[in-house]
């Protein structure tokens, strides 16, 4: 077995493993994955983990406990149920991969995953937060319109950080007299999902894009100011810090408040307000609509709880 440890970690025997060297076989590995890019990135970053732990560890030839205490140590770093989650499956599967191609034998084999909580493990905002956000922004300048556009078109139609900087200007179309902007939803290959954008979300973003110099139907929507990156697309490292960025100068000191709360706003705020279950939905591109009352759930709870009924 020493051999095939060997070869994945790029060293001989009675060295420490290199986590920058890693291997040649994660390369082989993913190119042999029938996945999306964005999945084989993660499948990377889980077994980049996996290796710099290892060598850490000072641990040459990884079996059954290594695999469960490396599971203990990505829980005890704090990381969420999902992203735990996501790092077993890569090193799962790597290893499955290792045993057919008989190169190591399968120790993570059988290996449970983390157990997913309830709720969200994100708040929702209030929309008194969301207005003292927006309302904090100084949109005399671009960079001040292109933020309160993101944020207030996150806010207004749930959209996910990843369809928000993967928009160009040509996916905004007119359809039906509405205004639509098309998305590539989670999971999907193509840009085959819309939201409307109501006038309130529509015109924040025609007064960004009038102060844009270029704005041809295949530039990104939302594009970097910075000298570095000038006109190029945002990352979704930097939207999550625009959204970070701005929360603490509206005095919004929530660390379970970030990007991806909007989306829990909206799916709370249109069912509160009386949308269906099926309109938030198809609204949200939830693949099932099970993910979707999990927000009716929560609201329902909320407006029906049983706790006011005791009082002494």
């Amino acid at each position: 077995m020493n051999s095939g440890m060997e070869k994945i970690s790029g060293i001989k025997k009675g060295k420490k493993i290199q986590a920058p060297s890693i291997p040649d076989l994660t390369s082989e590995f993913l190119a042999d994955q029938d996945m999306k890019e964005i999945s084989k990135h993660t499948y990377r970053t889980g077994l980049e983990k996996f290796f710099s732990w290892l060598s850490a560890e000072e641990i040459r030839q990884p079996d059954r406990e290594s695999i469960l205490n490396f599971k203990s140590y990505l829980i005890e770093s704090g990381l969420g149920a999902n992203t735990v989650n996501c790092y077993l499956v890569a090193v799962k599967q790597f290893f499955a991969y290792l045993e057919g191609k008989k190169k190591y034998p399968n120790v993570a084999k059988d290996i449970r995953g983390v157990r997913q909580p309830r709720g969200h493990c994100r708040d929702s905002f209030t929309p008194s937060q969301v207005r003292d956000l927006l309302n904090q922004i100084d949109t005399s300048t671009i960079q001040g319109k292109r933020d309160y556009a993101i944020i207030n078109l996150m806010a207004r139609t749930g959209l996910r950080t990843m369809e928000v900087v993967s928009a160009n200007v040509g996916d905004i179309r007119q359809d039906e007299g509405e205004t639509l902007l098309y998305v590539q939803g989670k999971g999907s290959d193509s840009k085959d999902c819309f939201v409307i954008l109501t006038e309130k979300t529509l015109f924040p973003i025609l007064h960004y894009l009038g102060l844009r110099k270029k704005t041809d139907l295949e530039d990104p929507l939302f594009v970097s100011l910075s000298d570095r990156n000038k006109y190029q697309r945002l990352s979704t490292r930097t939207l999550r810090m625009i959204v970070k960025e701005n929360l603490k100068k509206a005095n919004i000191d929530n660390p379970k408040l970030s990007a991806h709360s909007f989306r829990h706003f909206f799916a709370t705020q249109s069912l509160r307000a009386g949308a269906q279950l099926p309109q938030v939905k198809e609204a949200m591109r939830h693949a099932s609509i099970e993910t979707t009352q999990k927000y009716l759930h929560a609201v329902d709870r909320i407006r029906n709880c049983a706790e006011r009924y005791v009082d002494f």
